[in-house]
């Protein structure tokens, strides 16, 4: 029965970064907490579980619309150099900072990140700012490692970060989008890597399923019916009011991360 919610988590996470553009992790990680919680997982590392796993699903995700934006030109590879070594440094710091991290407090985090992400998408569309050069190397490259610390935290690929810096410094929407595409792969890869080496040095092998901190189950299920459902949102995205319907999606965001917030309290 448990693979019948994975599924279900798959299937809304795919439609949902499909329609709205919004990472998987948004959805995955509160999904995944509820899920593993209700199955009997230990309460203490359950949030763990569900961001490692929400990393490791967004690896296939990213490569599949990494490639389709190559495609037509948008990603900006230079930039994803000078981004991609601090993105695989601060994540790893992220899965690190995260393990230390008790898992009401962690619940409750993930709670705060999702109403943040819930107000930028009500309050605060992505801007270009174009009469201005992308910044130097080095601040690329630090922003990297900003970025992915929260990535990591929050089980996001960083769209929702990587984008808005972007298209604020010199980048068209375009280009931003795709390079944060490419971006959420180190994200993932080395994300998804903390977080199975952290867990195993805090011994979660003798749970069922586990692979340090992420369900191999849920990340084998969520992965591929998210990759199938991202193309199915991706196409509603041009039939269906996709304004109202991100609205409606902010709102939810933002009952989901209320609720996050309180159970973890």
């Amino acid at each position: 029965m448990i693979y019948i919610w994975f599924a279900a988590a798959g299937i809304i996470a795919g439609l949902c970064a499909g329609l709205f553009g919004v990472g998987g992790g948004m959805v995955i990680v509160p999904a995944l907490i509820w899920i593993l919680a209700a199955y009997g997982m230990p309460t203490d590392i359950v949030p763990h579980v569900a961001v490692g796993t929400a990393l490791a699903t967004i690896i296939l995700t990213s490569i599949s619309s990494m490639t389709a934006h190559h495609k037509r030109g948008g990603v900006r590879w230079e930039i994803f150099k000078n981004m991609s070594k601090g993105l695989v440094l601060g994540s790893l710091f992220g899965a690190w900072v995260a393990t230390l991290i008790s898992g009401a407090a962690l619940q409750a985090i993930l709670g705060a990140g999702a109403i943040l992400v819930a107000i930028k998408m009500l309050f605060f569309p992505n801007q270009e700012r174009l009469d201005i050069p992308p910044p130097p190397a080095y601040k690329q490259g630090f922003a990297g490692v900003a970025i992915g610390i929260l990535s990591a935290i929050f089980g996001i690929g960083g769209g929702s970060l990587t984008v808005p810096y972007l298209s604020q410094n010199g980048v068209p929407m375009r280009q931003a989008v795709g390079t944060s595409a490419a971006c959420g792969l180190p994200i993932a890869l080395a994300g998804a890597f903390g977080f199975i080496w952290f867990g195993h040095q805090v011994g979660t092998a003798n749970i069922d399923g586990l692979i340090g901190f992420v369900h191999i189950g849920a990340f084998i299920t969520i992965s591929i019916l998210s990759f199938i459902m991202a193309k199915v949102g991706a196409k509603l995205a041009h039939a269906l009011p996709a304004q109202t319907l991100k609205r409606a999606f902010g709102v939810l965001l933002m009952i989901v991360g209320v609720r996050l917030i309180i159970g973890g309290l």
